[in-house]
């Protein structure tokens, strides 16, 4: 799909879902790195194991379970949406269920000490993003032209 049906469809709706603070600039981050770890278009990682928009494995769903910061937000988000409080099942429904998806990448963006980048800071951004994903083949190139399609979606995907 194209970032704007992206935004329009599992953004905006899931982040609408999720009783965590919203912003601008999570909102670029977040539609940046859905578009670097899975391009906009598959849930399940090409040849690897991630689930998601956000390319989540096993062990970084069940690290944001087990965090102090983000156990009982997690926990109650899960309670609200009828979501068994396991890591296994958690991470089977992080590819159907797109609001757990939203919350997951959200909540690992709010485990970052640093404050979040400003919109149009596009290394600021990378660095972020190379920080809490941790991406096996970092690759700055199509990062560039990932977080330009992001901001280049107009109203309040980014705004």
């Amino acid at each position: 799909m194209t970032p704007a049906e992206f935004a329009a469809r599992i953004l905006l709706p899931s982040a609408a879902r999720f009783p965590f603070r919203d912003s601008p600039e999570a909102r670029a981050l977040l539609l940046a790195i859905a578009g670097q770890e899975s391009a906009w278009m598959s849930r399940f990682q090409f040849g690897g194991p991630a689930r998601g928009w956000w390319q989540f494995e096993s062990e970084a769903v069940a690290d944001l379970m087990n965090r102090p910061t983000t156990c009982l937000t997690l926990k109650g988000f899960c309670a609200e949406q009828f979501i068994p409080w396991d890591a296994g099942d958690l991470f089977e429904a992080v590819a159907w269920h797109d609001p757990l998806a939203y919350a997951l990448a959200r909540l690992l963006l709010w485990t970052d000490p640093a404050p979040l980048p400003a919109v149009g800071d596009r290394i600021g951004a990378l660095m972020c993003y190379d920080r809490l994903w941790r991406p096996g083949k970092p690759d700055a190139t199509r990062w560039t032209s990932r977080y330009a399609e992001a901001l280049a979606i107009e109203g309040p995907a980014v705004a």
